[in-house]
């Protein structure tokens, strides 16, 4: 166990990866490991399994998309399914988000993925503070399972874009030093701009120094980010845009990565996919 955590905190050597949420809109076929090619072909890097609607896969497929990753160098990640709500009303609905995260964790490592992120919890009207509590209690015990069947997949729940869901950057960066050791955030720029006006590069870079005085400098050698354009109101997140069509400034933050050295994968969530992922990866190879 210990040589795989070793692997966890070890620094990504090629810089940001850039790939796609889910197989690309232009691949051939609709199985992963037909993205997996088509992320290859187009000269990308990474791309995240999309879990969403259940961890459907079995454990030969996904060895066969581990057999594919590595042939054509593809960081994958993969993403819990919409379900997971571990501040959940009963102790049934808790384990069941439980298991999910579980799930996604098992067949994710067995594809070869470095992180899951995931959709921790609904707040239910229950105060950050009970909301926090309930998350972590769930979450160490997950983390135990993981620890204890030698999984060393990066374990990240996601911040969020509205008032209802558990995840501001605080909560997550709170949660990810409370259990200390196999969870990092999984940093979704476009819904911190949807709910915390994070928009400028003074604003961006303001996160990334907080993640690393909190969470050491691990936490930007292993990066894990979901970006695109957001269409936003009062209560926060209401849908992704493409980069152009949105008013986040995507290159001042691609400049904000580069000045702090910033090392992991940039998965791309617009509605475009491959094109606003090969955009971000583009302009930022011409940052100096």
């Amino acid at each position: 166990m210990a040589d795989k955590a070793r692997k966890r905190t070890t620094r990504t050597s090629s810089g940001l990866l850039f790939g796609t949420g889910g197989v690309p809109v232009s691949a051939k076929g609709r199985g992963t490991a037909d993205g997996i090619r088509r992320i290859r072909e187009l000269g990308l890097d990474a791309m995240e399994i999309e879990f969403v609607r259940g961890v459907k896969m079995g454990e030969a497929t996904a060895r066969e998309v581990a057999a594919a990753a590595a042939e054509a160098g593809v960081a994958l990640s993969a993403h819990g399914p919409y379900y997971i709500n571990l501040n959940a009303r009963t102790p049934d609905k808790v384990k069941g988000s439980q298991e999910m995260v579980l799930q996604t964790a098992r067949i994710g490592a067995l594809c070869g993925a470095r992180s899951i992120v995931f959709h921790s919890a609904f707040a239910m009207g229950d105060s950050p503070a009970k909301t926090f509590r309930a998350v972590k209690k769930a979450l160490a015990a997950v983390l135990a399972t993981l620890q204890a069947e030698g999984n060393p997949v990066w374990v990240r729940p996601e911040v969020m874009g509205r008032a209802s869901e558990f995840g501001s950057l605080a909560e997550v960066i709170r949660i990810s030093a409370e259990l200390d050791g196999q969870v990092l955030p999984g940093v979704d720029f476009a819904h911190l701009h949807a709910y915390e006006k994070v928009s400028t590069y003074d604003d961006f870079l303001g996160v990334l120094r907080k993640m690393e005085a909190k969470l050491a400098r691990r936490a930007l050698d292993n990066l894990h980010i979901h970006f695109s354009g957001i269409k936003y109101g009062a209560k926060g997140e209401i849908a992704h845009l493409n980069l152009k069509e949105s008013d986040l400034k995507w290159k001042e933050l691609l400049q904000a990565l580069r000045d702090v050295d910033a090392r992991g994968v940039v998965i791309c969530e617009s509605p475009n996919l491959e094109e606003d992922a090969l955009l971000l990866k583009e302009t930022y190879l011409k940052l100096k």
